[in-house]
């Protein structure tokens, strides 16, 4: 987004970061573009990489991934659904990790008494691709569609990994529900990262225990809204470009 500017922002977040798919004429130009990379992809990219997997197979396995976007990924449940097993699962999906398409976020474990969950998260990386595979054409589609929260929690994770990098980045969450969908380590300081659809989103009891039991030094709760104000002590709502511009200042400090 900062390569596009924020005027561009649901352009990006619909039709992904790809130059021919952002910059087509039309989105079912795009679409079309989209649809065409991932079936090159799929049959001559990924054996290219020394993956040996039938396209059909994988294409599957990835769609299962679109569907599961931003959910606390089950490598046993996922392979009762393909008829595989849970090692030719995992397998998969280290293969598109490594392919840089799609993005698996590790938890992160305190020792806080309480049952935590230890399974990772799995992101398609591209919105773009990851409305592809879903079959949502266009921002009306997207509206209506049961995975847009997934979908906007997805490109701001990337967003947002873009500019905080990766290393120090992972979510947490608790069998009791408690969640918080980034935790970042930035210059010793820990700051967390809600995501929200909704313009005016409110401090609920899942950001308080993430703020406590977690020690947050910040909260900021990224939303597609223009607002941006306090939600508590130390939690705050912000316009993603927002966010971003205050991440990017604490790495340079």
């Amino acid at each position: 987004m900062e390569e596009v500017g924020a005027e561009r922002m649901r352009r990006l977040w619909l039709r992904g970061g790809f130059p021919r798919s952002f910059l087509a004429r039309s989105d079912g130009e795009s679409l079309r573009w989209r649809e065409d990379f991932i079936q090159t992809f799929l049959e001559r990219d990924l054996a290219q990489l020394g993956v040996r997997i039938p396209a059909p197979a994988m294409r599957r396995f990835w769609m299962m991934i679109a569907h599961h976007a931003g959910g606390i990924w089950n490598a046993s449940e996922v392979g009762r659904s393909l008829g595989d097993a849970h090692t030719t699962v995992r397998r998969h999906l280290d293969a598109l990790g490594a392919a840089l398409v799609v993005r698996v976020l590790q938890p992160w474990f305190a020792n806080l008494g309480k049952r935590q969950v230890k399974s990772p998260k799995v992101y398609v990386r591209d919105t773009g691709l990851l409305h592809a595979l879903l079959g949502i054409p266009g921002l009306d589609a997207l509206e209506g569609h049961p995975k847009l929260g997934a979908s906007w929690e997805s490109y701001v994770v990337e967003q947002v990994l873009a500019v905080a990098g990766d290393r120090d980045a992972y979510y947490w969450r608790t069998q009791a529900g408690a969640e918080l969908d980034l935790l970042l380590f930035r210059g010793g300081r820990r700051v967390g990262i809600e995501v929200k659809y909704g313009d005016a989103p409110v401090f609920t009891r899942s950001m308080a225990v993430a703020l406590e039991d977690l020690g947050l030094d910040r909260l900021i709760v990224v939303s597609p809204g223009r607002a941006r104000y306090a939600l508590a002590p130390k939690a705050e709502v912000m316009p993603l470009e927002e966010c971003l511009a205050t991440l990017r200042g604490m790495s340079e400090r």
